[in-house]
Order: structure tokens, then C-alpha cells, then sequence
């Protein structure tokens, strides 16, 4: 059996699959996909930028951000598909080892959207203002 090196052309070819199904799949489990970004192993230094993939995710579905191409929505919705798969190349269940695919994978698809992520960012602030609270 031959494995794919995960890097950005595996994200590529992986979102490429991805169906509206699976943004739905993404959307509605955002919190348990939030809950594999901890503050220990490999995931760790990615837990703002996955959280925020998950929300560009949730925003996009609801038709609340529709900036993102729908190529950089597949290719985080097939990243945290990914994460969330406890059953990929390396399976989670083999303790640090098994996270480490993950976090390869997350970082390609970080490189892959960064540019759409920045902009959504900066919507996602400018959105916080507009609903402050008027003092």
C-alpha cells in the first residue's frame, strides 16, 4: 500500500472530493472538531487557525461570509475531515504519532488558504465591532 505524503497537493486532490455534504458534516460538528486542537501534542500550535477554519466554515454554510472561493472552503472543510477522522494514514489512537499526520495535514491547507483566512479574519473583527455594544 502506497501513502500519499500529507502536503498541499494532498489537500488539493482531497478537496477536490469534497461534497457539500461534507461542509454540512464540518459545520454541524465544529465543537468536537474544536475539542482536537489542544494546548498539548502536535495540534497545538494550530489551535487558533483551526478554530478559525471552522468558523470560516460555519459563516460561509450560513451565507454570512460568501468572500471565500469555494476551493479554500472545500480545502478546510477536508482538513478538518481529516482531523476529526481518528482512522487516517497515521490513526489517532497511537499516542502523539497519530496526531502528527493531522497537524501535517492542517498545515498545508493553512498554506493553501492563507490569503482567504487573513480576509476572513479581518471580516470576522470588523464584525465584532459592528456588534459591540453602543456605550
Amino acid at each position: 500500500m502506497v501513502f500519499k505524503k500529507p502536503d498541499e497537493e494532498f489537500v488539493k486532490e482531497g478537496a477536490e472530493k469534497v461534497t457539500p455534504k461534507d461542509i454540512e458534516i464540518v459545520a454541524e460538528k465544529s465543537e468536537e472538531i474544536n475539542k482536537r486542537f489542544s494546548s498539548k501534542g502536535p495540534l497545538k500550535r494550530f489551535i487558533e487557525d483551526g478554530k478559525v477554519l471552522s468558523a470560516l466554515i460555519k459563516d460561509w454554510r450560513a451565507g454570512k461570509y460568501r468572500q471565500a472561493l469555494y476551493g479554500t472552503i472545500a480545502a478546510a472543510a477536508f482538513a478538518l475531515l481529516y482531523v476529526l477522522n481518528p482512522f487516517d494514514i497515521v490513526p489517532d489512537v497511537l499516542p502523539f504519532i497519530g496526531a502528527v499526520d493531522d497537524a501535517a495535514v492542517l498545515g498545508a491547507c493553512l498554506m493553501l488558504v492563507e490569503r482567504d483566512l487573513r480576509q476572513y479574519r479581518g471580516w470576522k473583527e470588523n464584525q465584532l465591532m459592528l456588534n459591540e455594544p453602543k456605550r
